[in-house]
């Protein structure tokens, strides 16, 4: 069985013993884990717990905790997907791949064609949800830092905004590709990817007045989810940490 890998929103110290919280407790049990099974544990401060697994029970589950190690996994470029909204599981999909590419932070964008519609309720349990889609990402990858998860905003809010680093949005039109424009400074690199159906021209036109760039990605047309996923994946094939 794999050592599986688990995130506590709390503070942890090498050496020791502790309770998990319910939820790593149960996940656990899914996994059918045994006393004596070796898992590892991090909260996002960039350090691994490993740790011995002594007792799951169907209320408690108990870890004693060995010495914290570094974890080598943290990326080496400053990398901020800026995804349109998208419905159903593209949108996870597009978050889960983001975090095993390497990306520092996440923003969530509404745009003139996205689909989805959220009141301020709605709203608030769906970033609960994304924010449990980045820490299931960190896992299963190996991540021992969160990306950071910013709270959705409509596209002209993003824009009006100076973004971080090179800035650059994806365009089936536009007249280069990533091979073509220079290597990000230390800053690092923004991306924006549009919804389903893609951004429009006045979306286009906004951001290019702003100041981002526009790039293609080859001679197709990609969906939502593949596209960002291919373009961060060749980002960091160029200039990151996938050579």
């Amino acid at each position: 069985m794999k050592c599986p890998r688990l995130y506590l929103d709390q503070p942890l110290q090498s050496g020791g013993e502790l309770d998990l919280p319910a939820g790593p407790a149960a996940h656990l049990r899914v996994l059918r884990a045994r006393p004596g099974q070796a898992v590892v544990l991090f909260n996002g401060d960039g350090l691994d717990y490993p740790g011995e697994l002594l007792a799951l029970e169907r209320r408690r589950a108990r870890v004693a905790l060995g010495e914290a190690r570094p974890n080598k996994t943290a990326p080496s470029l400053p990398l901020t997907l800026f995804q349109g909204v998208s419905k159903g599981d593209r949108m996870d999909t597009a978050i889960q791949k983001a975090v095993e590419l390497g990306v520092a932070c996440i923003g969530p964008v509404f745009t003139e064609r996205s689909v989805v519609r959220l009141d301020e309720r709605r709203l608030a349990r769906r970033q609960t949800h994304w924010q449990g889609v980045i820490v299931s990402a960190c896992e299963q990858c190996g991540r021992a830092e969160l990306p950071r998860l910013l709270p959705a905003r409509a596209l002209p809010e993003l824009l009006a905004r100076e973004g971080a680093g090179r800035r650059l949005v994806l365009d089936p039109g536009a007249g280069h590709g990533l091979t073509e424009l220079p290597p990000p400074d230390a800053d690092g690199l923004s991306l924006l990817v549009g919804p389903e159906g893609g951004l429009s021209d006045q979306e286009v036109a906004s951001a290019r007045h702003a100041g981002w760039t526009c790039m293609r990605l080859g001679p197709r047309v990609l969906r939502t989810e593949t596209a960002g996923i291919a373009a961060l994946a060749a980002v960091q094939t160029l200039w990151g940490d996938m050579g």
